[in-house]
């Protein structure tokens, strides 16, 4: 009897990506992975130690994908906002994974290319050396919070959608005035959570880099 296929790393990581298209990462396991290949669990642990690690490597594969082509143009800023869009680019079309990136600390090798590239533009804005890591935590915490909470709402079903912003309607307009006066006062211009992400992506980013900057020229 022939024996079951030994499936490569990257064939498991092929496979993984796939099968998030149409699952997020609460309901994926090792195990419907394994199912998927016609394999069993134990085979793939001989590769990943645990889900998670599975699914750092799988995260980690779309940070290497963003990189490829990249390369430095303007000044520090334009690098960073131009990496910072290509991220979200990449995990738009892989959104279960977004959080993934957010919670987990990958350490592979698109990892390091993004941090590589983040440091190296801080260090050329004249942000002295011992500012830049907390600077550096400080951006990547907003941009991974910002795709994570873009990548949230684009895997929204439209029913899900549509409740929500039936909810937002209620919540919103529907505000009793004596209790809530600023919100009743400004309920038809308060756009929901859902809408409006790029320009808000774009300009959150650019106040970070406005405030670095500014603590570069307060010296």
């Amino acid at each position: 009897m022939a024996g079951r296929r030994r499936w490569s790393t990257e064939e498991i990581l092929d496979a993984a990506a796939e099968l998030l298209v149409t699952s997020d990462t609460e309901s994926f396991s090792v195990r419907k992975l394994a199912a998927t290949l016609g394999t069993d669990s134990s085979s793939l642990y001989r590769h990943f130690r645990s889900k998670t690690e599975l699914l750092r490597a799988v995260a980690d594969r779309i940070l290497l994908a963003s990189m490829d082509g990249y390369r430095p143009e303007g000044d520090w800023k334009q690098r960073i906002t131009a990496l910072a869009l290509r991220l979200r680019e990449a995990f738009g079309r892989q959104p279960q994974l977004a959080a993934v990136w957010g919670r987990y600390a990958s350490g592979g090798a698109g990892s390091r290319l993004v941090m590589e590239e983040v440091l190296q533009a801080l260090r050329a804005s004249g942000l002295p050396d011992e500012q830049i890591p907390a600077r550096y935590h400080r951006l990547a915490v907003l941009i991974s919070a910002l795709i994570a909470s873009e990548a949230g709402v684009s895997t929204m079903t439209p029913e899900e959608y549509d409740q929500g912003m039936e909810l937002f309607r209620v919540a919103v307009l529907g505000a009793d005035p004596d209790r809530f006066p600023a919100l009743a006062h400004f309920a038809r211009d308060i756009r929901p959570l859902g809408a409006d992400r790029s320009p808000a992506f774009e300009e959150l980013l650019a106040a970070q880099l406005a405030a670095i900057e500014h603590a570069i020229q307060a010296g």
